[in-house]
């Protein structure tokens, strides 16, 4: 069993940057940042595995990094360029290292935080 908690999403304009946290109780799980906005289905962000590799959704390719600290057990999202389109709700998730499901699908991952609004305006 694992528990997630978001932190630090807030009101930036276009252009701006904000870094996303998740506090977790484990890390031996592979980690992902998914979002959802308003009608439609969430998606995958980022996703990063107990070897550091990371994948990332085409969308924020060059513009967002996911990075983690195992001393802190903190997972990280590091958004910067961010667009009008990046607004949504940003989940923090993870799985057990035997699944092996596509990283951006929702449905692969068993642990999902509450959540944190990300507004870009």
């Amino acid at each position: 069993q694992v528990q997630l908690v978001e932190s630090g999403g807030g009101l930036v304009q276009p252009g701006g940057s904000l870094r996303l946290s998740c506090a977790a109780s484990g890390f031996t799980y592979t980690m992902a940042w998914f979002r959802q906005a308003p009608g439609k289905e969430r998606e995958g962000v980022a996703s990063i595995d107990t070897e550091r590799r990371t994948s990332y959704a085409e969308s924020v390719k060059g513009r967002f990094t996911i990075s983690k600290d195992n001393a802190k057990n903190t997972l990280y999202l590091q958004m910067n360029s961010l667009k009008p389109e990046d607004t949504a709700m940003y989940y923090c998730a993870a799985r057990e290292l035997y699944v092996v499901g596509d990283w951006s699908q929702h449905r692969w991952y068993k642990y999902w935080g509450q959540g944190t609004q990300v507004t870009v305006s």
